[in-house]
């Protein structure tokens, strides 16, 4: 029975009825050691009455032992395993070391399971194992979890809606620790008031009670392990608040001191090891102790002992054993426990913590059992393993290698600093050329993914320098990397760095043959050009042109090398090979690799008529970008998100995305999205028929590119402007920047400048025929936002040369296209100068499939397109009751029943779906 605990038995006790009828919940329970934790989440299994349980407890021995957490809590749901779709079947069946990871081609092979992937079968095991009947899934100590296991947790928690499933996390506070620090619904517990501990003490003075109540706070653990030790009471200053966490190791360790000291030598074996009493026994017998010895520590209450394991009272019992050990004795016990354990891995481990100095023996072992959480996808582990094999390892060339891969491991682990740290570490070694160049590589993938492209370049230009200089011809090497430095500076709007890394592509392009290394400097020397305001386009068909037959690389490169046919802005041409990469990810659960590719869709479709579907991805993107880390790939999707809800007229969403995507732009140099939130905020005002106020925003963006020495048109607002000035009478500056961006939309030669170029031209020379050229040249893209734009332009113009008849063609036309996109300000500016005719436009009524929201939105059209609940599910990261679950909302909104009244009425609300 719970002592002092009545309300927060309450909301343990909500959950568990939400699971019941069919709702999930999520609680994280936090609070100082001794708190009370451990009988909150034992209250919540004696309340999940009828459930299914699924439990797991962090142990400080198993935190090193890859997915051992999960293994531990998803047992008993493994018979369903062969239910979960194939790929996420595959990843977590390695994790878990039930198969022998498959090997796949490109970089995935290469690095074991893609840590979000097991996140993703544990979420979708967990919802397969609760369609039988609801499941209470509990989770004590998690911050002794080891990483890999807690990310996998946290993964799925994030994502639990609609399922009968019941989650609760307890986990100590101010732990470093991703399931500890995580942003979960949390119940942080106190200590228990004074009436409760004198329920739970008897026999104590009522004085004494008090007294030690108010030095512990009322911490239940504290209050009892105290009132049984008079001498620990005796040394408590009096009225003063101690330490509890202190205290209790304390205590522990001074029960400890007072058992045999066979049994102490046995109790310290089993500290470090997971409890396995067969284990302890062989490791008690190596040091000459009999394993019976732990009887005297049961009796003590420091153990219990049931079922062939040995289980500590409390994690602090075990961590107060250990610690006050010498460290003589503890290399001992970890030798003895090295040759007692049956695994390698484990053996590798203990043995490690055995060495004084080096032993490339040991070090040796320590790779191995780091590859091998490299192949289940434990890089966390992975990381430190390689990293401590390295600290053992003499050769300081073998030392960087290892170094190296605990840095690649870390990376892949999401431990970005950790990271950089080990591969600056590596490097300082001075490794051979190639060892350093993949150090570089890694330190650059970092920088640019975490918000540094600045730095990433810097990093790059360094590595491609030492290659440059190296005897044997590195073609492909260099061309990667400099490919990597284009791509940094589309970041940072360097086109002066992205010229100068094409030079460098272009000089090896004839050595490299028909490969996707030629495929690869193509495009990024294709887009450097374009970025500078030269000719790169023939670079990028050629490119586009060559992939079928050699293909690209599916490597960390695939996520940004989709952004080069988009700098062509013409319908057909490349467009694929953005919802092909998409469709690979999202199959391979590659969810590190999701953010950029997401942004590269949005974009995509916020340039077509697609922009409930842009919204939708932007909106995913932002929200992985976020729980992957990707600072970069956040900052520009929301700068993308804020460009398309000034379009939408929706004016708060606008402001927000781009402030932030502003304040991380300028903090770090990541200028392409200071650059999109301008042009936002410029046409937010334009489209609500603000000139005077767009005005700033378009003139800091030009003033802006001029720094940068970014001469691509498709990135400058000289249209907008065009407009603004006339607007505002300022007609001789109209004239300029109109002749201007002529000049350098002709340069470039691609339908989207030339038709934007062709309006403006016509506003300044007010002849028809240029607003004629300009629709012939909007005719092979496929942006019907710009199009409807040239309509008004074209519209307003025909009406104030009295031409209205004309000009009602054009209007009715462009008010059509701006309510279809969803753009309102534009379609009441286009509504006013059809009135201006005399002619009232028809406007289309709101469809009800606008007020569908992004998720809404991507699961309504995958239904659409054929895809099943269950494949929906997989794609989306979600449970198949959570697709219902949302897929039950579309068909309130939309008015359906039916799979075919969805497709039905996607179409109408979205002819451009398609």
């Amino acid at each position: 029975m719970l002592i002092g605990r009545d309300a927060e038995r309450r909301v343990i006790e909500g959950l568990v009825a939400g699971a019941r009828v069919g709702t999930s919940g999520v609680l994280l329970i936090t609070g100082e050691p001794g708190i009370g934790k451990t009988a909150l989440v034992d209250e919540a299994a004696a309340l999940a009455v009828g459930l299914r349980v699924l439990r797991a407890r962090g142990t400080e021995a198993e935190r090193e032992i890859p997915f051992g957490g999960l293994l531990q809590l998803l047992r008993p749901a493994l018979a369903d395993l062969g239910r979960i779709p194939a790929p996420q079947r595959e990843a977590l069946a390695a994790a878990l070391a039930l198969s022998t990871p498959a090997e796949s081609a490109g970089e995935m092979g290469r690095l074991g399971v893609d840590r979000f992937a097991v996140g993703a079968a544990t979420l979708s095991l967990i919802c397969r194992y609760a369609e039988v009947k609801p499941v209470a899934v509990l989770v004590d100590d998690a911050h002794l979890l080891d990483r890999p296991s807690a990310e996998a947790l946290l993964f799925a928690a994030r994502r639990l809606v609609a399922d009968p499933i019941a989650l609760v996390i307890a986990a100590r506070e101010g732990e470093s620790h991703p399931l500890a620090e995580a942003d979960l619904p949390q119940l942080r517990v106190g200590g228990v008031g004074l009436e409760a501990a004198h329920r739970l003490i008897v026999g104590l003075p009522v004085e004494l009670v008090a007294a030690l109540h108010r030095t512990v706070a009322g911490n239940p653990l504290a209050l009892l392990e105290l009132a049984g030790d008079p001498e620990q009471l005796q040394r408590l200053p009096p009225g003063v608040p101690v330490p509890v966490p202190a205290l209790l190791a304390e205590a522990f360790a001074a029960r400890a001191k007072r058992l045999s000291t066979a049994a102490q030598t046995a109790l310290l074996v089993a500290s470090v090891e997971d409890g396995e009493l067969g284990a302890v026994a062989r490791a008690c017998t190596e040091l000459g102790v009999e394993v019976a010895a732990l009887g005297e520590a049961e009796q003590a209450s420091l153990v219990t002992i049931a079922d062939g394991r040995v289980e500590f009272r409390h994690p602090l019992v075990r961590s107060a054993i250990y610690a006050s050990a010498e460290p003589a004795e503890r290399r001992t016990v970890h030798r003895a426990m090295a040759g007692a354990v049956h695994d390698a891995d484990r053996r590798a481990w203990h043995l490690s913590e055995t060495v004084l100095g080096t032993d490339d023996e040991v070090a040796a072992g320590l790779e191995v059992a780091g590859r091998h959480a490299v192949e289940r996808g434990a890089q966390a582990v992975a990381a430190t393993a390689f990293e401590r094999s390295a600290r053992l390892t003499e050769s300081a060339q073998v030392r960087a290698l290892r170094l190296v891969a605990a840095g690649q491991a870390a990376w892949f682990a999401g431990l970005a600093d950790r990271a950089d740290g080990l591969l600056a570490e590596a490097l300082k070694l001075e490794p051979p050329l190639l060892v350093r160049t993949q150090a570089n590589e890694l330190r650059a993938d970092i920088a640019v993914k975490c918000g540094s492209p600045a730095r990433a370049q810097g990093i790059l230009l360094a590595a491609i320098a030492e290659l440059t200089g190296a005897e044997d011809k590195l073609d492909e090497l260099v061309i990667g990397l400099s490919a990597d430095v284009v791509n940094a500076c589309f970041r940072l709007g360097d086109a002066a760095g992205a010229l100068t890394a094409a030079g460098e592509i272009d000089e090896r392009l004839g050595r490299v043959g028909r490969s996707p290394a030629r495929i690869l400097g193509l495009l990024s020397s294709g887009m450097a050009k374009i970025l500078a305001g030269r000719p790169g386009t023939e670079q990028i068909r050629e490119a586009i042109a060559l992939t079928p037959a050699v293909g690209i690389e599916r490597d960390r490169r695939q996520t940004w090398m989709v952004l080069a046919p988009m700098f062509l802005r013409e319908s057909g041409t490349g467009r694929a090979l953005v919802e092909e990469a998409m469709g690979e990810r999202r199959d391979e659960v590659a969810v590190g690799m999701l953010p950029g590719l997401l942004f590269h869709l949005g974009r995509d479709d916020a340039t077509t008529d697609r922009w409930a579907n842009a919204v939708a991805s932007y909106d995913e993107g932002i929200r992985l970008s976020r729980e992957t880390g990707q600072t970069t790939e956040l900052a520009i999707t929301l700068a993308g998100q804020g460009w398309l809800a000034a379009h939408r007229g929706r004016e708060l969403e606008c402001r927000e995305f781009t402030a932030e995507a502003t304040r991380i732009g300028t903090d770090r140099e990541i200028h392409l999205a200071v650059v999109w939130s301008l042009f936002a905020l410029g046409d937010l005002e334009l489209g609500r028929g603000n000139p005077a106020e767009a005005l700033p925003q378009y003139e800091r963006l030009m003033a802006l590119l001029s720094t940068l020495g970014v001469l691509d048109p498709d990135l400058s607002p000289a249209p907008e402007l065009v407009e603004v000035y006339l607007r505002l009478g300022r007609s001789e500056e109209a004239a300029a920047a109109a002749r201007t961006y002529a000049v350098r939309a002709k340069e470039k030669g691609q339908p989207w400048a030339l038709a934007r170029a062709a309006r403006v031209t016509g506003l300044i020379e007010e002849d028809h025929a240029w607003f004629e050229e300009a629709l012939g040249e909007h005719g092979r893209t496929l942006d019907v936002f710009e199009t409807a734009r040239t309509r008004l332009a074209y519209g307003g113009w025909l009406r104030r040369a009295r031409r209205r008849v004309d000009a009602r063609v054009q209007l009715r036309l462009a008010v059509e296209s701006f309510d279809q996109l969803g753009a309102p300000g534009w379609a009441d500016l286009a509504a006013s100068e059809l009135k201006a005719t005399g002619e009232t436009a028809r406007r289309r009524e709101p469809s009800t499939a606008d007020e569908l929201t992004p998720q809404e939105r991507q699961i309504a059209l995958l239904l659409a397109d054929g895809q099943s609940i269950r494949g929906a599910a997989a794609r989306l990261f979600l449970s198949p009751k959570t697709v219902e679950y949302h897929l039950r909302k579309v068909y309130t909104k939309l008015g359906i029943h039916s799979r075919a009244e969805l497709v039905s009425r996607l179409e109408d609300g979205d002819p451009g779906r398609t």
